[in-house]
C-alpha cells in the first residue's frame, strides 16, 4: 500500500515514506485484508500533515509563502453639516494602498458589529475644576452607546494610568468605576493611549478609544510616536475631547492639543473642543452617532512595491449621492510588523 502512494507524492517527501514503511508492517496487513488503497493514502497524508512542515523547511525551494492578511478599514463619512452619511454603497468607495487601487473583498455597514471602547479620563490637577462635569457626561455616553454585545473599559490617568473597570457591558460596574475617579497630579497622556491601545488589540470587532483631557502630557514613559503606533497596530480609532475652560489661558498646552488632533486624524477618529457640560454632551453624542454609521472596507493587499513597514491608505468617494461636500475619515495606514518598545 505504501508503494502505491509512493508513486503519487513529490520527490522531496519520499524520504518520509521510507521512514513510514519501516514501521508500517502490521498496518499494511490490516489494510490488505480490506483491500483499501484509499485508506493507505489517507494514513500517509496524515503522516505528511505532521511532518510536512519539517520536510519543507529542509528544502526551501519547495516552500510557498502566501500573504493572506485581510486589512480592515473602517470609514466614517459626514456631510457638509458634519452629520454621518449612512446610505453609501460599495461602488461609492475607491480604496488604495501606497497609491495602488485595491479590490474591496468585504463591504458592510458596521452598526451591528461588537464595539470595544476604552474610555480614558484625565484626572490630573489641571482638570480638577471640570472633572465632575466630565464624569457626568461620560456616564451619559456609556448609557447611550453600550449594548449587550459591546464592552467598555474605564481608565483614569494622572501621574500614572489606572484601569478602573475592565471591558464590560454592565452599566452598574461602569457607573461605579466612573464614580471612583479622583484627581491626581501630573499627566501621563501618551501612556494612557499606549496602554488602552494594547488592551484593545486583544479585542474583536470595532475598537475605539475616547480620551477626555486638557491636552497636555507631562510624564509619560512612552512618547508620541510610540503611542500613535500602538493605536495604529491595534486598529483603534481615537476620539479626543479636549477640555478648554478659557481659550486664551496662558497655561494652555496647544502643542499637546495638536498632538491629540493628529493622533485622532491618523487613526480615523476626530477631535472636539468642549468648554461646558452641554458641549461635552454634544461631543459624546456626535461620537455615538458616527459609531452607529461606520462602513467596513476590507481587502487582501495586492502585490506590494514598497519595502516600507508602513502601508499608506487612501479612500476616495466616487459618484456619491447629492447632498453637498462629503468628508471621509479613516486610518492613515497600517504596520506590517509589530513594533518593539
Amino acid at each position: 500500500m505504501i508503494d502505491f502512494c509512493m508513486k503519487r507524492i513529490p520527490q522531496v517527501l519520499r524520504a518520509a515514506c521510507y521512514e513510514l514503511r519501516a514501521i508500517s508492517g502490521r498496518f499494511n496487513a490490516w489494510l490488505e485484508t480490506r483491500g483499501s488503497k484509499l485508506a493507505a493514502c489517507l494514513i500517509v497524508c496524515a503522516f505528511f500533515a505532521a511532518a510536512g512542515g519539517r520536510l519543507l523547511a529542509e528544502d526551501p525551494e519547495t516552500t510557498i509563502k502566501v500573504d493572506v492578511k485581510l486589512v480592515n478599514v473602517f470609514v466614517t463619512v459626514t456631510d457638509a453639516s458634519g452629520s454621518p452619511v449612512a446610505n453609501l454603497q460599495k461602488e461609492n468607495f475607491l480604496l488604495k494602498e501606497d497609491g495602488k487601487e485595491q479590490k474591496i473583498a468585504i463591504f458592510s455597514r458596521e452598526s451591528a458589529l461588537p464595539l470595544s471602547i476604552a474610555l480614558a479620563v484625565d484626572t490630573s490637577l489641571s482638570t480638577r475644576k471640570d472633572l465632575p462635569l466630565e464624569l457626568i457626561s461620560a456616564r451619559k455616553f456609556a448609557h447611550a452607546i453600550v449594548r449587550p454585545q459591546d464592552g467598555l473599559a474605564v481608565y483614569k490617568f494622572s501621574e500614572e494610568v489606572s484601569l478602573m473597570v475592565p471591558f464590560t457591558s454592565d452599566l452598574k460596574k461602569i457607573d461605579a468605576g466612573i464614580e471612583r475617579e479622583r484627581n491626581g497630579a501630573a499627566t501621563a497622556l501618551y501612556d494612557a493611549v499606549y496602554l488602552g491601545s494594547n488592551a484593545l488589540s486583544r479585542r474583536q470587532g470595532r475598537k475605539v478609544m475616547v480620551v477626555i483631557t486638557d491636552g497636555g502630557d507631562t510624564m509619560s514613559q512612552v512618547n508620541y510616536k510610540e503611542a500613535l503606533r500602538a493605536a495604529q497596530e491595534a486598529e483603534a480609532i481615537i476620539y479626543s475631547i479636549i477640555i478648554v475652560p478659557i481659550e486664551a489661558d496662558a497655561g494652555r498646552d496647544t502643542g499637546g492639543e495638536h498632538a491629540l488632533i493628529q493622533i485622532s486624524s491618523d487613526t480615523g477618529g476626530k477631535y472636539y473642543y468642549a468648554k461646558s457640560l452641554a458641549q461635552l454632551d454634544e461631543a459624546f453624542q456626535k461620537i455615538s452617532d458616527e459609531l452607529r454609521t461606520q462602513y467596513l472596507l476590507a481587502y487582501y493587499p495586492s502585490q506590494r512595491y514598497s519595502n516600507s513597514d508602513f502601508r499608506q491608505l487612501k479612500v476616495d468617494l466616487m459618484n456619491a449621492p447629492a447632498g453637498g461636500a462629503y468628508q471621509s475619515h479613516y486610518r492613515a495606514g497600517y504596520y506590517t510588523h509589530k513594533g518593539t518598545f
